[in-house]
């Protein structure tokens, strides 16, 4: 199954919360981007930002991956 690099920039708006930054995910599809992103302990009280989170995955670049690779967050640069 081919993977993806996927660069997200994601945020929660001041002043529900000032998490947000840059993800580099590994995933097959936008939906396991977005499953990855949306269980991490810190976005757990903030289902409201979930669309603009589908939003900002479908935006974001995304490259291919030669090699086989295990789904995960790689790097999370956040607030």
């Amino acid at each position: 199954m081919m993977k993806y690099l996927y660069i997200v920039s994601h945020s929660i708006p001041f002043p529900g919360s000032e998490y947000g930054g840059l993800w580099n995910v590994i995933a097959e599809n936008n939906d396991e981007c977005f499953n990855l992103i949306s269980n991490h302990y810190e976005y757990k009280d903030y289902d409201e930002y979930f669309g603009k989170l589908r939003e900002n995955i479908t935006k974001a670049q995304r490259f291919s991956l030669m090699d086989e690779q295990q789904s995960r967050i790689v790097e999370a640069f956040i607030t």
